[in-house]
């Protein structure tokens, strides 16, 4: 397993300490692997409509407030998912910050892929 990013190597590093895992990590600065997987910017209702509002809002009633801006903020997320024979198992380009695919349903791909 690998993860790639798009931001710096502060940003990366802080992932994988708040994320736990020991997967190497990548840096693209350039962004080429972004564009390869279509994910190009976002706009502005992509990243402040409703949907995204409606996210921050539920994780205020929860009582945990949104991580500060940093980084390119239109930088449109997404999560690519290739096993090591190169085949992709999931590509998912996101609309706005509220539109990922959930953490249980990207082990589950992953544990299948390692269990073929």
């Amino acid at each position: 397993m690998l993860i790639v990013t798009f931001e710096s190597h502060e940003a990366g590093s802080e992932y994988l300490r708040a994320s736990g895992l020991t997967w190497p990590i990548v840096l693209d600065n350039q962004r080429h692997l972004y564009n390869d997987y279509n994910m190009y910017g976002a706009s502005f209702y992509d990243v402040w409509g409703l949907r995204s509002c409606w996210a921050y809002l539920k994780l205020l009633f929860k009582g945990r407030l949104p991580k500060a801006l940093s980084g390119d903020i239109y930088q449109r997320g997404g999560d690519v998912l290739i096993d090591d024979q190169g085949v992709i198992k999931l590509h998912h380009v996101g609309t706005g910050p509220a539109d990922r695919p959930t953490i249980d349903s990207i082990l589950k791909i992953v544990d299948s892929a390692l269990n073929q």
